[in-house]
C-alpha cells in the first residue's frame, strides 16, 4: 500500500475525508496516549477536544497561519500532524511544530518521515525562517526522526514533564529554514 498524504486543504475538499478526519485523529491520539506516548496529554483528550483542535488547526492553515498533514493507507488515517505560526508579530516568520501522531501499527514504515517531511516543506512555502518543537526526552524514536531531517537541539529541561510520580526531561529542538 502506498502512504497518501493530504494537507489540510485536500482534506476540507472532499466531504467524506473531512468529516470522519476528527474522528480518526482522536483514535489515533487516544490510542497513543493511552499506552504512554507523550503527545501532550497525560490522559487521552476527548474526541470534543481534539475535534475543537483539529477545527483551529484547520482555519488557522486557511489563514496562512499553520499547516496540517494527514497519511492515509488504503483510505485509513494513519497519521497527522501540524504546526502553527507564532501568534507574537515579532515571531512570525517561527512557526511551532505542535504535534505528530502516528498509529502504534505503522510505526517504522516511514509515516511519521513522510509526514514530517510534508510539514517541513510547507513551513519554507510559508516563509517559516525557524520550525521548533519539544519532544519528551525518553521519546527517542520520534527525536531521532527529528534529527535525520535537521532538526538540533537547542535547549534541555531536566525533569520539567511530570506523568504522575514520574519526571522526564522536555526537549527543546529546531529547524533553521533560512
Amino acid at each position: 500500500m502506498t502512504l497518501i498524504v493530504l494537507d489540510a486543504m485536500e482534506l476540507a475538499s472532499d466531504p467524506e475525508p473531512a468529516a470522519r478526519f476528527a474522528e480518526s485523529a482522536h483514535r489515533i491520539v487516544a490510542d497513543l496516549v493511552s499506552g504512554g506516548a507523550a503527545l501532550g496529554w497525560v490522559e487521552p483528550p476527548s474526541r470534543e477536544e481534539v475535534a475543537e483542535l483539529v477545527g483551529h488547526v484547520v482555519a488557522a492553515a486557511r489563514a496562512g497561519d499553520a499547516a496540517l498533514r494527514a497519511g492515509y493507507l488504503g483510505g485509513r488515517l494513519v497519521g497527522w500532524g501540524y504546526w502553527l505560526r507564532y501568534a507574537r508579530p515579532t515571531h512570525r516568520p517561527h512557526a511551532d511544530l505542535e504535534k505528530l501522531a502516528v498509529d502504534a501499527a505503522v510505526h517504522g514504515r516511514g509515516v511519521g518521515r513522510a509526514l514530517t517531511a510534508a510539514l517541513i516543506a510547507d513551513a519554507r512555502e510559508a516563509g517559516i525562517e525557524v520550525l521548533t518543537l519539544d519532544a519528551r526526552g525518553d521519546n527517542t524514536n520520534a527525536l531521532r526522526l527529528y534529527r535525520s531531517l535537521g532538526f538540533t537541539e537547542y535547549g534541555r529541561l531536566p525533569g520539567f514533564v511530570a506523568v504522575g510520580e514520574r519526571r522526564y526531561d522536555k526537549v527543546c529542538c529546531l529547524l533553521d529554514l533560512r
